[in-house]
């Protein structure tokens, strides 16, 4: 079989800007992930704890 002819490549504004802006300024830095609390624990408590709940906990 014979190989595939290559595709001709098209000139791409942003890509060429894209790369332009990497060559001065170098490559961006990674991602940092930013763990998200769930929402229960973000929320405060509507009712205070009773005497009975803060003993049991301490337990």
């Amino acid at each position: 079989m014979a190989a595939k002819k290559a595709k001709k490549k098209t000139f791409s504004a942003v890509k060429a800007v894209k790369a332009n802006a990497r060559e001065r300024v170098g490559q961006p830095k990674a991602e940092r992930v930013i763990v998200d609390t769930p929402r229960a624990e973000r929320r405060k408590a509507k009712h205070k704890e009773t005497l009975a709940e803060i003993l049991i906990r301490e337990d």
